[in-house]
């Protein structure tokens, strides 16, 4: 049985006793008779198309059992405190283009989940534990206004479902972390500061904001197992870097670092689920004008003054309002502002130089749950409504601590209250302190030895492909179908491996017996554009898509000038399919 999981050699390894555990701690305040029913997070496809975004579990259903597959349910039995995870029931097909199928078994052993059954059995299995009811999922995330996603399955409506004592209690655990969960982030918080610390010493004048990027998100996978991030890194320098969450679509990482920039580059990992959450403010050049070392020391204040109040027992809006203190005197003794900081509070001089609130809770989302639920503290009014929490803290609960100066002209300008506190000689000077290009689709394969000589027979396969494509290259122009592409490229393939030994007789009868099929079971390539299986393959008025082996092709067309299709001939050798 499997005890723990990571990423390979070098990254963490979680216990899963972190999730028994969890299951655990949520049974214990459950009754006998109920059980929880969890469904796990969906594959989503890119639009239309059939390229599907990189999965990533939700995250209700990471805490109670850990488990990395799209499409599953999990339940627990409050009174055996047994857990059953439902799977789903995939097509042999599945093993040929995503990977061996496992059976309940082996995801026994990878989960260490005492029962494991088929998505399909889900309604049968539960009536034989006959629960007097269900316990469902559903209630409000007050970060983003959404509703957690409640299980729904065929035959849900034979049980008795309730759908509003799970959540405030589910929630609440996750608030308040264990030991274990602890362990982990550290693991991803260290990752992704050493992540930070890369990108610093990458960064200079003449480069990107999205190359500094790129270099975070290479550690983070590179050297910590990171496949995640936690949110859109925001890798904003000059004027961006007072975008409080620059670094979307429309403003990608995309400016380049200029000298005199300061650079506010907000980015954490992702492992096993549990976020990191780091904000790094420096020069590009890597020298401090005064003015930059003003206000990074003003914040720099802010943080250490609340590291130093912060303590089980203390409200956190309290702790936002003395980073503001610290930060408003320390810009007060250099010169920026002027009067009592009692004052500037009330005048919202803070609310305007950090239009958000101090930190969040942090856990398996990057703005975790709990922040105001039933029986917590309400929202407050005025600036400090910004607040994610307005808790009392406890132990076991992980807050982030992001205390921030920011130079934003509409908002220091439009505070007309502030007039009085501000020095506006100072202020003008600050206002300036601050793979995929353009949506079209590439789309390469390569293989080669991971210790970089081939065998002779990767050498055979290797050669056999590189024939197959360099076949279609010499005769694919305007006027010539798709499908005859394809079918030049299994004969010239076919040839090579016949001359290799590794095959004999008529490579036509080969054809005919369906062996190209075996060997390359997918089509030759497709149509490319905005998307990386682009439109068009079938469109009314065009060839249909053929028969037999070669249905597997995207697209049955005569090609014509301004075409772009890729040629990823392959062969394969999967015992399933191949004996």
């Amino acid at each position: 049985m499997t005890t723990a999981w990571s990423m390979g050699p070098g990254t963490y390894e979680v216990p899963l006793s972190l999730f028994a555990k969890n299951r655990e701690r949520l049974a214990k305040k459950l009754k006998n008779d109920q059980i929880v029913v969890l469904q796990g997070g969906d594959s989503i496809n890119h639009y239309d198309t059939d390229v599907e975004y990189v999965f990533r579990q939700e995250s209700y259903f990471t805490w109670i059992c850990g488990v990395r597959e799209p499409g599953c349910y999990f339940a627990l039995d409050v009174s055996t405190k047994k857990g059953h995870l439902f799977v789903p029931r995939l097509p042999d097909e599945y093993e040929v283009w995503m990977g061996k199928l496992l059976t309940c078994q082996q995801f026994k052993e990878i989960y260490g989940i005492e029962e494991v059954h088929y998505v399909d059995e889900l309604q049968e299995i539960l009536k034989q534990l006959n629960p007097e009811v269900l316990l469902t999922l559903s209630g409000p995330n007050t970060d983003s206004g959404l509703t957690a996603k409640e299980a729904v399955f065929e035959g849900i409506d034979e049980f008795k479902v309730d759908n509003e004592t799970l959540f405030p209690i589910i929630a609440e655990l996750r608030v308040i972390k264990t030991p274990e969960e602890i362990e982990v982030m550290r693991y991803i918080c260290k990752t992704s500061s050493d992540a930070h610390k890369k990108v610093m010493l990458y960064a200079k004048p003449g480069r990107m904001e999205y190359q500094c990027e790129s270099v975070f998100l290479d550690h983070c996978y590179r050297i910590g197992g990171c496949r995640h991030v936690s949110y859109t890194c925001i890798c904003g320098s000059g004027d961006n870097a007072a975008v409080l969450h620059y670094g979307h679509a429309a403003a990608p990482n995309c400016k380049m670092l200029q000298d005199g920039d300061m650079c506010l580059f907000d980015m954490g990992g992702n492992y096993a689920g549990y976020a990191a959450d780091i904000t790094c403010s420096f020069p590009a050049n890597g020298k401090f004008t005064e003015d930059q070392k003003l206000i990074y020391e003003a914040v720099l204040a802010a943080r250490d003054a609340v590291f130093r109040e912060a303590r089980p027992g203390v409200k956190w809006p309290d702790m936002h309002l003395v980073a503001n203190r610290a930060m408003l005197e320390h810009l007060k003794q250099g010169g920026l502002l002027k009067g009592d900081v009692e004052d500037m509070i009330a005048a919202g001089v803070n609310g305007v130089l950090q239009p958000h609130g101090l930190g969040h809770l942090l856990g398996l989302d990057v703005h975790d749950v709990g922040g105001y639920l039933s029986g917590c503290p309400e929202r407050p009014a005025g600036p400090l409504a910004r607040l994610r929490t307005a808790r009392v803290l406890l132990p076991g609960m992980v807050l982030t601590v992001e205390p921030g100066c920011y130079f934003i002209p509409k908002q220091v300008l439009g505070c007309a209250l502030a007039e009085d506190c501000v020095v506006n000689s100072a202020l003008w000077r600050l206002f300036d302190m601050g793979g995929n290009y353009a949506g079209y689709a590439a789309d390469i394969t390569c293989s080669f030895p991971a210790n970089g000589k081939f065998t002779e027979d990767q050498k055979l396969i290797y050669e056999a492909v590189l024939a197959a494509r360099d076949a279609v290259f010499r005769e694919a122009r305007p006027g010539v179908k798709w499908p005859d592409m394809h079918l030049v490229a299994n004969r010239a393939m076919l040839e090579h491996l016949k001359q290799g030994g590794l095959l004999e007789g008529d490579v036509e009868d080969m054809i005919a017996a369906g062996v190209n099929g075996v060997l390359q079971p997918h089509g030759l390539g497709h149509l490319l554009g905005l998307d990386v299986h682009d439109v068009g393959g079938y469109l009314s008025g065009c060839p249909e898509r053929p028969a037999g082996p070669l249905a597997r092709l995207r697209t049955a067309r005569v090609l014509l000038p301004g075409m772009v299709l890729t040629v990823e001939p392959g062969c394969y050798f999967i015992p399933k399919v191949s004996l």
